[in-house]
């Protein structure tokens, strides 16, 4: 789904990427950690087509980012990456669903099918009855869970996040990372997620850890270990119908 190839970055006189290589499986959740200032942003942007390296590759899919002018990059972000980061940067003036539907729009989808895509992912996340309320009447775990209906809206291969749960309380934060594999589970997305929490690292499917600018290890999740939070069985069976605050 992802490969890295070669990917080096510098700012300046610091390089802050020194030869990423590295394959992500399509449908899989992985985690990304290290120390701040080890490159983990930077990465995701640039595998995001947010920023480019300065040498080495990114396929998403099979498509070569690369070499893509500015407006195809856009086009190929709206359509098929989704972003989701640590304050949810909901626009104020608009409502849940409205701020749903903006990717969707911008991908030129119509009125009516942008709503109903919006409806659908509203009524996964248990925010049904908070469609018309704008971001200062939410709490903080249903705004976060608007931007990532947000992500989803264009039905993007990839879902990327800069330390989605940083802002949340603990209860807010279980629910989040519960709310990945389920997410996962139903709509097939890979997950890319740039952690500094240990407990939604140890759950992932893998866990990439850096340090100055480089990979220095891959590792699977232990299985063995019960995630924090939730029964995921019983976290899936709800979420056939809702997700309660």
């Amino acid at each position: 789904m992802i490969k890295i190839q070669g990917i080096k970055k510098s700012f300046g006189q610091l390089q802050v990427l020194k030869g990423i290589d590295l394959e992500i499986g399509k449908g899989e959740v992985v985690s990304i950690v290290g120390p701040s200032g080890a490159g983990k942003t930077t990465l995701l942007q640039i595998i995001g087509t947010l920023d480019r390296p300065d040498s080495g590759t990114v396929a998403i899919d099979g498509i070569d980012t690369s070499s893509m002018s500015t407006r195809k990059l856009a086009e190929f972000r709206n359509r098929h990456i989704g972003f989701v980061f640590q304050f949810h940067q909901l626009l104020p003036e608009f409502t849940a669903i409205e701020n749903i539907m903006i990717p969707a729009y911008i991908a030129g989808r119509s009125t009516k099918d942008a709503k109903a895509r919006a409806t659908e992912l509203l009524e996964f996340m248990g925010l049904s009855d908070r469609a018309g309320h704008k971001p200062n009447e939410l709490s903080g775990g249903e705004k976060q869970r608007v931007a990532v209906a947000r992500a989803l809206v264009n039905n993007p291969a990839v879902i990327l996040a800069d330390e989605p749960s940083g802002s949340l309380d603990s209860k807010n934060k279980q629910e989040l990372h519960q709310l990945f594999f389920n997410l996962r589970d139903k709509f097939g997305q890979t997950f890319v997620i740039v952690t500094h929490d240990e407990q939604l690292a140890a759950i992932t499917d893998r866990t990439i850890k850096m340090r100055d600018g480089m990979v220095i290890s891959i590792s699977d999740s232990d299985k063995s270990e019960p995630a924090a939070g939730p029964d995921r069985d019983s976290m899936q069976e709800q979420n056939s119908d809702t997700i309660t605050n």
